[in-house]
């Protein structure tokens, strides 16, 4: 599964319920709180086969139906038989075995036999159902706003919603075969798990249509999804492919769907295990809280992944973490696809083991774009991803952590872009062919199977002869990594280099007593806990043990020495014929760390014209970011106009942008003629950090020029400083501009929230009544949140407030979630009582707890005129605090000045 991030690349919206939750679970892990350990429940039967049967109501967007589960009693006979059931009507269970009765709560449906089912035999269980799923099955319907042509439903399992829509055991450690039959009106399409195997009219006049599993999978990956789709079929070697679009979506659907035959031919050679099953579909969906979703054989896909021609490469989302304002297809693709072995084919047995679904399937996409676009590619996903982690890794969270309130919290950057990062640097020390061979018999052995880390452990060793236990000690299961502090000096005499490495781990203190380590010995294999303990308070936290390669150029001459790391502060010294031109640490990223390298800036403007270095040239665009002189401008310039990849370009505009000199900004906008749209968006983008004519101007001129709706959004956001007449008349102008998916007129709405100017007010307004339906979820909860921020400083806020109350009562979940937090940032006290009707509900709801944040944001804003009031007093004191300090400064100065004509006089004497 891929996750949306905000900002989105951002729009993570899991629902408001666990996203409040999961800050108070980070905030209580601020102040030293740590969650009870986690475990896969025991199994009591062994699921042999689940089907279920259901028929949709689109209308009331409830379920109605049956599961039947064939099951085997494990270990000892079986009296009692435990489900997850969640807010689901229970109407009958039958058993093939006399039951004693059953009991049905909101979590669980509990069955009692009459007689235990000895172990080895097998039972037959039907329950008969319906309800209204809070989770795991969304409808898209007119019941609750959708166009009608747009009719669909789609179910999303993981992390632990399968049990809203069918009660099962709701854990990962259970593979089962199965089956689904779904009645639906005529026309519809039923897409699912596995084989279509019939389909035909029954008595009430529906379509059903039933569709096998033959190799066991797990509950939260089986699927459901019924609507009218358009369809793109095709295939990779003998595998049928298809391609499931809702209508109006068939013109962008070829492009992202383009990929995954070559990427199905390259994942089964890289990995040598053929694609596992009869089939491979993906469907895009409306408003999905996810990206992506690795369903057995039937991906579910955000319809973000889909981009028109005239954005090129920069709309449909383009990875976990993309700096450099990429949006391809692809990389979800490919990640989802890759699932279908890691994940499917072999499933981690608990939460706690993410990374083993999560790291192998964003490490293969990174694999994979090496193979479709160059090794380059393969180092930039690399270099942005060792980013995104070093970025968030606060060092208090291993990657294996059985320490959660919620699986949610494993599904961070932990369990992807840094557990991907570990496979390539075993990828790295192994070799790739012997990686690729351990991959594929730990892909054998765990067939249709569930997994923990030490399972590929034992691979690793059995094939390597090499022992691993520190290698996942230190990566996986103990928190952070190290950084690495680096000197290079050059003696002349001697001919040696030496290069200074001084390690500190990057884990800071989990409260104001006691580091991390001291606090907890958990994950540490074998050996006393409290001695561990006793160590660790003496010596402090063990040094990282690794391999390091240190790579001198001279010329043509390339050195590389590979040495091992081992202790808190080590020194290297390596015989060269003369003082290299370039020195490079890790120069192929194949280690987890920071590295604070900064050799003399002649070396970092000679590994900037590296052409062999892709890496090198990428970090020495970051690390000029220190020098502002001509030479290195220059430098940066030429790179910026002509390095061959986009990825470099991206980071020499970045690094400009952060030099900001006048002299940075002309080279910005004399380097505009980027052919590839990512380097040319992140120009645009640089320029909107600088203030001044030229920066407006050369915005304004290029949002007539460009053709790529995702740059002129860009461009747009960046004119946010500017409040002149010839930007405000481009804003307003652009409110009404279309283009795919409103994202121009997105662009604009969010430089009007940061010129906070509420002259754009009735401007909004009128977007907003006459292209509501323009806008997607994530463009009106845009609108609605820009109008609200503008307006809440104005005498007379009521028009504004009945307009957002309007949408109060939408059917359609996410414009009530918009209007909720656009009232909350009106400001407006008299919004209190509306959202109150939301906040008093009896039952939990995303609504509900939005609107208990927006009351609680309304009651602690001060009125206006105190908050003035607070600031001018809060200004007095700070200028009387100043006059203070002038004072003691000019008495200070006077006494030193005193001083020195003393000291003058006695030199003189």
């Amino acid at each position: 599964m891929e996750k949306i991030k905000s900002g989105f690349t951002a729009r993570l919206i899991v629902g408001s319920l666990l996203a409040s939750a999961l800050a108070s679970t980070v905030s209580a892990r601020a102040y030293g709180y740590q969650a009870s350990p986690k475990y896969a429940p025991d199994r009591k039967v062994d699921i042999e086969h689940l089907a279920l049967d259901l028929t949709p109501d689109f209308n009331k967007r409830s379920i109605a139906g049956s599961m039947t589960m064939t099951l085997k009693a494990l270990g000892k006979p079986l009296e009692v038989l435990e489900l997850d059931a969640a807010y689901l009507d229970i109407a009958a269970v039958d058993c093939d075995r006399a039951l004693a009765g059953y009991q049905a709560d909101d979590e669980k449906l509990t069955v009692t036999l009459a007689e235990p089912l000895p172990a080895g035999e097998s039972a037959k269980l039907t329950v008969r159902y319906s309800g209204r799923p809070r989770r795991g099955l969304y409808f898209r319907s007119p019941s609750n706003g959708y166009p009608e042509a747009e009719t669909h439903l789609y179910t999303q399992g993981e992390m632990i919603e399968a049990r809203h829509w069918f009660p099962c055991y709701d854990y990962p450690n259970a593979k089962f075969t199965s089956e689904i039959t779904c009645h639906v009106p005529a026309g519809m399409t039923v897409l699912s798990n596995g084989r279509k195997v019939a389909s035909k009219t029954d008595s009430r006049g529906l379509t059903a249509v039933t569709y096998k599993q033959d190799s066991p999978h797990v509950s939260y990956l089986m699927s459901l999804v019924a609507g009218k789709f358009h369809t793109i079929e095709s295939k990779a070697g003998t595998i049928p492919l298809a391609f499931h679009t809702l209508k109006g979506d068939e013109r962008e659907a070829p492009s992202a769907f383009a990929p995954t035959a070559d990427a199905m031919d390259y994942l089964q050679k890289e990995i040598g295990i053929a694609y596992p099953w009869g089939s491979y579909g993906q469907v895009v969906v409306r408003d999905y809280y996810y990206t992506g979703m690795e369903n057995t054989s039937l991906t579910t896909l955000s319809d973000s992944v889909l981009y028109s021609p005239e954005c090129e490469n920069l709309f449909a989302w383009g990875g976990l973490y993309s700096p450099d304002g990429s949006y391809r297809s692809e990389p979800v693709v490919v990640h989802e696809l890759a699932h279908q072995w890691f994940g499917d084919l072999v499933t981690c047995k608990d939460w706690s083991h993410a990374w083993l679904n999560e790291g192998f399937a964003t490490y293969y996409s990174l694999l994979y774009a090496g193979h479709a676009h160059g090794r380059d590619d393969m180092i930039y996903g690399l270099y942005q991803n060792l980013r995104y982690v070093l970025e968030r890794d606060d060092g208090s969270r291993p990657v294996v952590d059985r320490h959660y309130d919620h699986p949610y919290e494993q599904f961070d950057h932990r369990a992807y872009a840094k557990a991907a990062l570990i496979l390539h640097m075993l990828r790295s020390q192994l070799g790739e062919d012997l990686f690729r061979r351990c991959v594929k018999t730990y892909l054998e052995r765990h067939r249709f199977r569930s997994v923990v880390s030490e399972d590929f452990n034992r691979i690793l060793e059995e094939l390597s002869g090499r022992s691993y236990d520190r290698f996942f000690d230190q990566w996986l299961y103990k928190p952070g990594q190290p950084e690495l502090d680096v000197q290079y000096s050059w003696d002349e005499k001697s001919g040696l280099a030496r290069v200074s490495i001084n390690q500190r781990p990057s884990r800071p203190e989990r409260d104001g007593s006691k580091p991390y380590w001291q606090q907890t010995g958990r994950h540490r294999r074998g050996g006393d806990g409290a001695q561990v303990q006793a160590q660790i308070q003496t010596t402090g936290p063990p040094a990282f043990h690794f391999p390091l390669l240190l790579r001198f150029k001279s010329g043509d001459t390339t050195i590389d020495h590979p040495v091992e790391v081992k202790e808190g502060e080590e020194d290297f010294y390596v015989k060269l014929d003369k003082a290299p031109d370039i020195v490079r640490i890790d120069p192929d990223l194949t280690l987890l760390a920071r590295i604070n390298f900064q050799p003399p800036a002649e070396m970092l403007i000679k590994q900037l014209q590296d052409r062999s270095d892709t890496a090198g040239r990428i970090l020495a665009a970051e690390r000029l970011d220190r020098l502002d002189n001509e030479k290195t401008i220059e430098a940066l310039k030429t790179c910026l106009q002509n390095d061959e990849f986009y990825g470099v370009r991206v980071t020499a505009a970045r690094t400009l942008r952060r030099i900001h000199s006048p002299e940075a900004l002309s080279v910005l906008c004399q380097s505009l003629a980027q052919k590839d749209a990512r380097a040319r968006n992140a120009v645009v983008d640089a320029i909107g950090y600088f203030f001044s004519p030229l920066a407006e101007s050369t915005l304004v001129a290029h949002v007539s020029k460009e053709r790529n709706p995702a740059i002129t959004a860009t461009a747009l956001r960046a004119l946010g400083p500017f409040h002149s007449r010839s930007v405000r008349d481009l804003l307003l102008g652009s409110l009404s501009r279309p283009s795919y998916r409103n994202m121009i007129a997105v662009g604009a709405l969010k430089a009007i929230r940061s010129q906070d100017d509420p002259a754009y007010k009735d401007a909004i307004v009128r977007a907003i009544e006459s292209r509501s339906r323009d806008f997607e979820a994530h463009g009106m909860g845009t609108a609605l949140s820009t109008l609200a921020f503008i307006s809440r400083n104005e005498k007379d806020r009521s028009a504004i407030r009945n307009l957002l109350a309007r949408y109060l009562d939408s059917p359609r979940q996410s414009l009530r979630l918009s209007a909720i937090n656009a009232l909350g940032e009106l400001e407006e006290h008299s919004a209190i009582a509306m959202l109150d009707t939301f906040a008093q509900a009896s039952r939990d709801t995303p609504e509900t707890e939005a609107a208990r944040r927006a009351i609680a944001r309304l009651r602690s804003a001060g009125k206006p005129a105190d908050n003035l009031k607070d600031l001018r007093d809060e200004v007095i004191e700070l200028q009387k605090s100043q006059r203070d300090l002038k004072k003691d400064l000019d008495a200070l100065k006077k006494q030193l000045d005193k001083k020195a004509e003393r000291r003058e006089q006695r030199g003189g004497k």
